[in-house]
């Protein structure tokens, strides 16, 4: 099921099942990534499946 509001029309039910694999804490959409809540690590969202893996996430945001 896609949903509109989420990055790639994310199900609001799986995200908030996932959890960062960095720290584990929970996830939440902010533009076309899914961020985590704690440490900030960005994960893509591509062709409407999360990309949870630590190769792939990008730095928090205003970092490098």
């Amino acid at each position: 099921m896609r949903v509109h509001g989420t990055p790639g029309g994310l199900d609001p039910a799986l995200v908030e099942l996932l959890a960062c694999p960095a720290c584990h804490a929970p996830v939440r959409p902010v533009g076309d990534r899914l961020v985590c809540s704690a440490c900030g690590l960005r994960f893509p969202v591509r062709d409407g499946i999360p990309v949870m893996l630590l190769e792939e996430a990008e730095p928090p945001e205003g970092e490098t």
